[in-house]
């Protein structure tokens, strides 16, 4: 499939005086990763990806949703009452008018988390924004789409994670995040892929090396095991 292709979904077919993004799905959940693991938490999902990770989850994202206008969703979201948001997908950055859609929504006093592939710049992102980046490693079969001009870009309050699938993707990111110093400038998170390596083994290696990292277990899948969407 073409780049093209992968894309399709997000070309509008008029012009529009409200700016909008193709939407694959709005929910309300517990926060599943990331150091805001457990809390209450909106989701605005984008359609479309231009990466083909081998672990994906959501493949259903890639070509499924509707176009709803800004102002459509943050009321969506608001309506929820949580204070904590999270815009992901797909690959979020995709869609220009995400920019948008979290302006609006930190008008609206939310925190406003963005989880993004990390093959796209975030510098444009608001600076009041978290960044989830997620760095992909060899398992993921993505790994030469790793934007590293992202890294100048870190703040504090950000987070870059690590999906690991087995002791080569892990050695790989103790060298990423030795190299660039993450620890000190972000937090870092190490997520096992689901079903492939077990979390104990990592956590044993996590404490073998005194990694400055978070643990990140997808409570999702342990709560709602089995279910793919709105959880």
């Amino acid at each position: 499939m073409s780049a093209a292709d992968r894309l399709a979904p997000l070309q509008a077919t008029a012009d529009e005086a409200e700016p909008t993004l193709v939407v694959n799905e709005i929910y309300a959940s517990v926060q599943g990763e990331s150091s805001y693991a457990g809390l209450p938490c909106a989701f605005v999902r984008l359609t479309a990806c231009n990466l083909r990770c081998r672990w994906c989850d959501s493949t259903y994202t890639f070509t499924q949703g509707r176009r709803q206008s800004v102002r459509e969703i943050a009321g969506a979201v608001t309506a929820y009452g949580v204070d904590l948001v999270e815009v992901t997908g797909g690959e979020p950055l995709l869609q220009a008018n995400v920019h948008e859609l979290m302006a609006r929504l930190l008008e609206h006093d939310l925190s406003v988390l963005l989880e993004t592939s990390g093959s796209l710049d975030i510098a444009p992102v608001d600076p009041r924004v978290v960044v989830i980046l997620d760095l992909k490693a060899p398992g993921s079969g993505e790994e030469a789409r790793n934007l590293w001009s992202n890294l100048a870009h870190l703040r504090p309050h950000h987070e870059v994670k690590f999906v690991l699938a087995d002791r080569r993707d892990y050695e790989w990111s103790l060298d990423v995040l030795r190299r660039h110093k993450l620890g000190e400038r972000c937090r870092v998170l190490l997520s096992p892929v689901h079903g492939e390596l077990d979390p104990r083994q990592l956590v044993a290696w996590m404490l073998a090396d005194r990694l400055p990292a978070r643990l990140n277990l997808q409570l999702h899948k342990f709560v709602w095991p089995g279910t793919e969407r709105g959880v």
